[in-house]
């Protein structure tokens, strides 16, 4: 099943000059610093906060 599978989810761009509603996404994600790693299931609730700020994320699988 796709849904148990971990990706991790890098933030490489800074949430400085980014909307609120993008800072609440990244913060959802449980990312706060730049570089900052954490691991979610394949879900697609993550999936899509991830395509709302993908110009700020590295997703690796």
């Amino acid at each position: 099943m796709a849904e148990t599978k971990q990706i991790k989810i890098k933030l490489v761009k800074s949430l400085i000059g980014c909307s609120e509603a993008q800072r609440r996404v990244a913060k959802a994600l449980g990312l706060s610093k730049t570089n900052q790693v954490v691991e979610h299931y394949n879900s697609a609730t993550i999936m899509g906060m991830v395509n709302k700020i993908s110009h700020l994320l590295e997703v690796q699988e």
